[in-house]
């Protein structure tokens, strides 16, 4: 099979596997900061604390993480966002610490971004449905309009951070390769004198707070 060739969305009613189980995964989260040993040994490892120190956070917590495979030949676009529609504070405070676990590439689907876009703030909300009737969650608006032509690839290579604003306008294209383009990232807010947005799709519980990160150790 060539699996440049597959397409990425296939229904059948037969049992006809076109990909591995194992080539078939998308993202893995949202905790594994916390729950995964491997993953938590890097987000709270001293050369993290000290990036969020040098970026004025006084006292930060780690809201969630993903593990993203971008598969060969499959795997998916994701489409231009803020990070703060999904991860809204008063005021804005995310950080997206975003790994690269592999070369990332033009080819196999590395982060665009808008320079300058974290100037250009965005009321757009992911939030939990108060219509029980409707989907669990739901976005309070339309796509912010955005020039796609001021985007800016961003290939990097293996062992690249990437520190991303919750404002930039990013997204990634499709992976057409027949190369993998697997990254770990998490997410930091601010929590001194800061709000957490209620209405967030995301909420903490007592079985699994947003851990501070300067408090925790490895």
């Amino acid at each position: 099979m060539d699996i440049t060739q597959h397409t990425p969305t296939v229904f059948s009613t037969t049992d006809n596997k076109q990909v591995e189980k194992h080539l078939s995964l998308n993202k893995v989260g949202h905790a594994l900061h916390w729950l995964v040993p491997e993953f938590r040994s890097v987000s709270f490892s001293d050369k993290v604390k000290t990036a969020a120190r040098q970026l004025g956070f006084a006292s930060p917590a780690v809201v969630q993480s993903m593990y993203i495979f971008k598969q060969p030949g499959i795997g998916g676009e994701v489409t231009p966002h803020k990070d703060c529609t999904f991860l809204s504070t008063e005021p804005q405070s995310c950080i997206g610490l975003w790994f690269a676990l592999e070369d990332v590439t033009l080819e196999n689907g590395c982060l665009w971004y808008i320079p300058g876009s974290q100037k250009t703030p965005t009321s757009r909300r992911f939030i939990r449905n108060d219509d029980k009737s409707g989907d669990l969650t739901c976005f309070t608006a339309p796509p912010d309009p955005v020039d796609a032509a001021k985007y800016v690839a961003l290939p990097v290579k293996k062992g690249t951070l990437v520190l991303i604003d919750g404002q930039v306008d990013h997204k990634s294209e499709r992976n057409c390769s027949p190369h993998s383009r697997h990254i770990y990232t998490f997410h930091v807010i601010e929590r001194h004198n800061t709000l957490w947005d209620p209405r967030n799709w995301l909420q903490p519980t007592p079985a699994m707070p947003f851990t501070g990160l300067y408090e925790n150790e490895l």
